[in-house]
């Protein structure tokens, strides 16, 4: 199974191919089979998403699960989890010290 991933240009966000348009959760990727060049270069030229590439995965019952260890991380890690990150709008981002 190969699937198609890069991150959002607005936001940065890590995002995966649903066979239409891109979603933040890995459960919704499509296997791309040997499309997924192509579909990454119009993604890329169309300006929707900012560094594709094609990662091999397994499928499993939960949905798509990536082969690489720094895949997994950018799908299910603490990098794409929302409550880790600070919000630049949050009242309490001003509060951090380093």
């Amino acid at each position: 199974m190969k699937l198609l991933t890069g991150n959002d240009l607005p936001t940065g966000d890590v995002i995966w191919w649903t066979g239409e348009s891109w979603s933040r959760h890995v459960e919704d990727a499509v296997d791309v089979t040997d499309q997924g060049e192509s579909i990454a270069r119009a993604e890329e030229g169309a300006r929707r998403v900012n560094a594709a590439y094609v990662i091999d995965a397994t499928a499993t019952p939960e949905g798509p699960r990536p082969a690489h260890i720094k895949d997994r991380v950018r799908a299910l890690g603490p990098t794409v989890r929302p409550d880790l990150t600070l919000k630049p709008a949050d009242p309490a981002a001003g509060n951090w010290v380093i």
